[in-house]
């Protein structure tokens, strides 16, 4: 069991910013010990009696396996009490009535707790991990959060992608931390100042020089580390694997791209707007599409799978963790790969994974794209369908690349060439370069 001593200087500098700053968001890459930093200090807080109640907000899985695993882990968090508020309502307000000091709910929930408390709202202290989840100011659980802050003295935001899709991913993040201080009192204001929009009121974009005000207003807030600043991680390789449509196949893409409908395997495929179409257009490139609105499907080819057997093959010692996009994506693995496991929710595949007994694990980004640690398990990680969102996909990539690995870590991804799977990978690399900027210029010196 590790004890304090292990912590290392960049984990201290957070524990010192979150109990000397009451209002601070600690935009830490992945593997620089968020958690343990986080709960460091949460023991120090409640030693002192200043606060009493804290609060913990995450996502599901990580809410049920992360936290309480992370305590377990360390000497000096033994006396640490918890309790998992997640489940049936009937199980969650059980675990609420319990008297501990960290009390877990997936954010989900959120809206429902801050219901069930009203104006007896009992956390002085709440800690968000994954805080990019509360970006958008008209979700319900920003609002619902909001109505509690006159309530809270202290609130910690955690992530290591602040701005997965650019700086208007900032002022909701900043809210909850100053009501609106920095960046404006509500979004409205925010986007006026800093930033124009197109002809038709869609699109924003930064003004000139606005993002270096924006860093400059919100620096006193954020603490920001960088991986590669402080980790001496084994190499990263990412590997680019195309396949090639035959052309039957590519002319009904092009078809389909053009006209958003084409008629495949007798079957008429349509796309009733854009946004329908760029996912009728990865599912195509995965070798399945829907013929309906994701009930009844009809599969195009085996193109992936087949890349997928041969990369297989070819690391026969290798642990292989492989993201899917969609449920047809899921069958068609499952049948191809009869003996791979699935991630589940209750998390026993985790430990079966870092304990070297699972040979192919097939896992969504969005459900496995925060918090859990699958370092120990495998060094290969494989895009079978790609993702639009920077976020799911540096999360993801993180399970497997973070501190703990000790072999070089692929990242492979399929690609299926000239396709839409082409422009993904573009926009994640246009969306990745602002956020490195504005993490550059935050990060501690």
């Amino acid at each position: 069991m590790l004890n304090r001593n292990d912590l290392h200087d960049y984990q201290n500098r957070a524990i010192d910013t979150i109990i000397t700053q009451p209002k601070c968001a600690l935009w830490l890459d992945m593997g620089l010990g968020k958690t343990v930093s986080t709960l460091t200090a949460a023991t120090d807080l409640l030693d002192s009696l200043t606060v009493n109640k804290i609060l913990i907000v995450a996502p599901l899985r990580v809410a049920n396996n992360t936290w309480h695993n992370e305590l377990a882990n360390w000497e000096h968090l033994k006396g640490l009490t918890y309790s998992i508020c997640t489940g049936s309502e009937k199980k969650r307000i059980s675990a609420l009535h319990r008297d501990v000091d960290l009390y877990i709910i997936n954010r989900e929930n959120i809206k429902w707790l801050v219901e069930y408390y009203g104006k007896k709202w009992p956390f002085d202290m709440i800690v968000i991990d994954e805080s990019s989840s509360f970006k958008s100011a008209a979700r319900q659980r920003f609002k619902a959060l909001r109505k509690v802050l006159p309530y809270v003295d202290r609130v910690v935001e955690l992530t290591g992608t602040p701005t997965s899709n650019g700086l208007m991913d900032l002022w909701a993040q900043m809210y909850l931390l100053d009501f609106g201080e920095r960046l404006g009192r509500n979004m409205t204001a925010y986007k006026s100042r800093f930033f124009e929009s197109d002809y038709m009121g869609y699109k924003y974009t930064p003004r000139k020089g606005s993002d270096k005000i924006i860093y400059s207003l919100i620096d006193d807030l954020c603490i920001t580390m960088l991986a590669e600043d402080y980790l001496q991680l084994p190499k990263r390789i990412d590997l680019r694997v195309p396949v090639q449509l035959p052309p039957k196949l590519a002319k009904e893409y092009e078809t389909l791209e053009k006209e958003f409908i084409a008629t495949i395997n007798d079957e008429e495929i349509e796309a009733l707007n854009a946004a329908t179409l760029a996912g009728k257009l990865l599912q195509f490139c995965n070798g399945a599409v829907y013929t309906d609105e994701h009930k009844n499907w009809t599969e195009l080819h085996d193109l992936k799978i087949k890349a997928l057997q041969d990369i297989v093959e070819d690391n026969a010692n290798e642990n292989i963790l492989v993201a899917y996009n969609f449920k047809t994506d899921l069958v068609r693995l499952q049948k191809a790969f009869p003996d791979a496991v699935v991630l589940d929710k209750a998390g026993e595949a985790i430990t079966q994974w870092n304990d070297g007994k699972i040979k192919m694990l097939l896992a969504h980004p969005a459900s496995a794209g925060h918090g859990l640690n699958l370092q120990h398990g495998g060094s290969m990680l494989v895009w079978f369908g790609l993702n639009w969102s920077l976020e799911l996909v540096q999360q993801f990539n993180a399970r497997l690349y973070r501190q703990g690995q000790t072999k070089p870590v692929r990242i492979v991804s399929i690609v299926a060439d000239g396709c839409v799977d082409d422009t993904v990978q573009q926009a994640i690399a246009n969306k990745a370069k602002t956020q490195s900027d504005l993490l550059n210029a935050l990060k501690v010196k």
